[in-house]
């Protein structure tokens, strides 16, 4: 059982309730949305294995007790398998996300969630990530000025590297993404959705 803090529309705390709860009653909670960026502009996306898209480095939710700061911490390193100082993470801002959607058995998922959008320098190598195969198929690092206009255009493609895992061993290789490779839910913008999030470049 995984408990969350809940609070009201305003952001007051209101106490913790579990997760199942939360999303079956529509109650207000936070998650965070990490990003990695580097010295050079670039911006790492996640792979996920589930979709075959391009998603955010790492993301979900903040548990009951958990500061932001800390919930991204967990999510770098649950996800892509690095421990990153998350202490130096900053805010980029907070948005409001309200979606409901039918499960596969009838019930309806209510998600009200204050997502914190955070990023943090990253000054390691791509061979660093220790991810589990069977959540991601790789990583993706891209220029993030060059991404935000293909997905401003909502078409066209870049260039970037890909890390993967065979037999184990992490590969770097030249890669290609195009706009259809970015993970985009039904009734979302690209741009709104990643395109923003690039604001986190300039805190170098």
């Amino acid at each position: 059982m995984e408990y969350l803090d809940i609070y009201d529309e305003n952001g007051n705390f209101l106490g913790k309730e579990d997760r199942k709860i939360v999303h079956r009653d529509a109650l207000w909670h936070n998650t965070v949305h990490c990003w990695l960026f580097d010295k050079e502009g670039n911006i790492y996306f996640q792979i996920r294995k589930d979709k075959k898209k391009l998603y955010t480095t790492a993301s979900g939710h903040v548990k009951a007790g958990e500061t932001i700061k800390e919930a991204f911490g967990r999510e770098i390193k649950e996800e892509i398998g690095y421990a990153v100082n998350y202490n130096e993470a900053k805010l980029i801002e907070i948005n409001k996300f309200v979606m409901d959607r039918e499960e596969e058995d009838g019930s309806i998922f209510k998600d009200r969630a204050f997502a914190n959008v955070y990023a943090c320098l990253f000054t390691g190598t791509m061979k660093e990530f220790d991810f589990d195969t069977e959540e991601l198929d790789g990583i993706v690092k891209i220029n993030a000025k060059d991404t935000l206009e293909v997905l401003k255009k909502e078409s066209g493609s870049l260039k970037g590297k890909k890390c993967f895992k065979e037999k184990e061993e992490i590969r770097v290789e030249e890669t290609t993404i195009s706009f259809n490779d970015f993970l985009v839910n039904k009734g979302e913008t690209a741009s709104l959705k990643y395109g923003k999030y690039y604001q986190g470049i300039k805190l170098t």
